[in-house]
């Protein structure tokens, strides 16, 4: 029998932002924590849910952070917070009267968490930026792209959520570990550049060898090999090459029909590598996309079909698309992605789950369930503790700290 999810009963403040501070709070309501996120007020009667889609499992109150009384409300409940995850620029909230040196005065256990683009100390830290900026900064951005192209952004993958979001993660889980040995909490800083960077540790080490020492798109890994790339089929679909280790070189040629041509043993030569990627280019546009499937399928060719987000929602068994937590703990499991079935607790999460399945994010509007988590972690209720002015909550005087 599982147990609860690791981070269960874990309570976490999280400033309303877009991208890498929510994906933080995502991965850490997904393990069980308590999310409630901070907005601004709204001026409609109704208020529209934010920009931000990841929002599972989080609730909402809106406070005025103009308002000394909705500063106020912040400070009781950072008070009796595990987790605060601050993601604006330097400064910000140390303006409002609420950085760390004031938070976590009143909560030693606290867990002080900010992310940024740019390092807090760098150049540009006082600049605004996009993920391409961070990247570009990094280094990272340089090693992306094919030869004779500009670089080439990934969307926001590498910045904004793996160098960002998921290394905040990452030093939250390391805090809490600290805390449980110290009993002390502290702050921790994660930038967009330092984290891309450290994601590229490996690409950066081979600049100085011989797989990656090559300009941009030479390289190995970098489209530079013919035997380490995507192809075009005859539906206009793509299949995946990373036939890499002779043996799966082997696999490949074989399922291709090129065995006896003598490839196998001029494939580490460069100079034939423009050949061999014609002779792959008209060979894959021979078949569909699903025929070089079916070929490839259950092989060690390291040959598989691109696919697209679109097929694996609407084609879940066939594309192995069913949306899944990022990892598995055999005995406390992370929370279920999207509704579960019975007996499938361990590998989709445990819990009921959320609706969405997994390819919908849900929208959330400032004040959406947040008075209710207010009762459930403090027990406070509105007009004893708390009250609403223009369109914010603010701690009533008699609660104050």
């Amino acid at each position: 029998m599982v147990g609860p999810p690791p981070l269960q009963g874990i309570k976490v403040l999280e400033f309303a932002g877009l991208a890498p501070g929510p994906f933080a709070g995502l991965l850490l309501s997904d393990s069980g924590a308590s999310i409630l996120r901070i907005d601004r007020p709204s001026s409609s009667p109704s208020p529209l849910p934010t920009p931000d889609l990841l929002t599972r499992r989080k609730k909402s109150i809106a406070v005025d952070l103009k308002s000394p009384l909705g500063i106020e409300l912040v400070k009781s409940l950072a008070a009796k917070a595990d987790i605060l995850i601050d993601p604006f620029r330097p400064g910000v909230l140390e303006k409002l009267g609420l950085g760390p040196s004031v938070l976590c005065s009143l909560n030693p256990r606290l867990i002080y968490a900010r992310m940024t683009g740019f390092r807090r100390d760098g150049k540009w830290a006082k600049m605004a930026g996009h993920d391409i900026n961070y990247l570009a900064v990094s280094g990272s951005l340089s090693l992306l792209g094919r030869k004779n192209s500009p670089p080439t952004p990934p969307v926001n993958i590498l910045g904004d959520f793996a160098g960002g979001g998921a290394t905040l993660f990452q030093g939250i889980l390391l805090a809490l570990l600290s805390r449980a040995t110290t009993g002390k909490g502290q702050v921790v800083e994660a930038n967009m550049v330092d984290g891309a960077s450290y994601l590229a540790t490996f690409p950066r080490f081979a600049l100085h060898t011989m797989t990656g020492s090559l300009p941009r798109g030479e390289n190995l890994l970098d489209s530079g090999c013919p035997y380490y790339d995507c192809y075009e089929t005859r539906d206009g679909r793509w299949m995946a090459v990373g036939a890499l280790e002779p043996q799966f070189f082997g696999d490949l040629i074989r399922g291709l029909g090129l065995e006896g041509q003598g490839w196998e043993e001029r494939r580490y030569d460069r100079g034939n590598w423009g050949e061999f990627r014609g002779l792959l280019e008209r060979r894959f546009k021979e078949r569909t996309r699903e025929e070089w499937e079916r070929v490839f399928e259950g092989t060690d060719a390291c040959c598989t079909p691109v696919l697209e987000y679109g097929e694996m929602e609407r084609e879940k068994e066939k594309r192995g698309g069913d949306q899944r937590p990022m990892v598995t703990l055999r005995e406390t499991p992370l929370l279920g992605v999207v509704k579960g079935k019975d007996g499938d607790a361990i590998t989709h999460g445990q819990g009921e789950g959320v609706k969405g399945d997994g390819y919908r994010g849900e929208p959330l509007a400032p004040g959406e369930g947040g008075e209710e988590l207010l009762e459930e972690w403090l027990g406070w209720k509105k007009g004893r503790e708390f009250d609403v002015a223009g369109g914010g909550l603010v701690v009533k005087e008699k609660a104050r700290l």
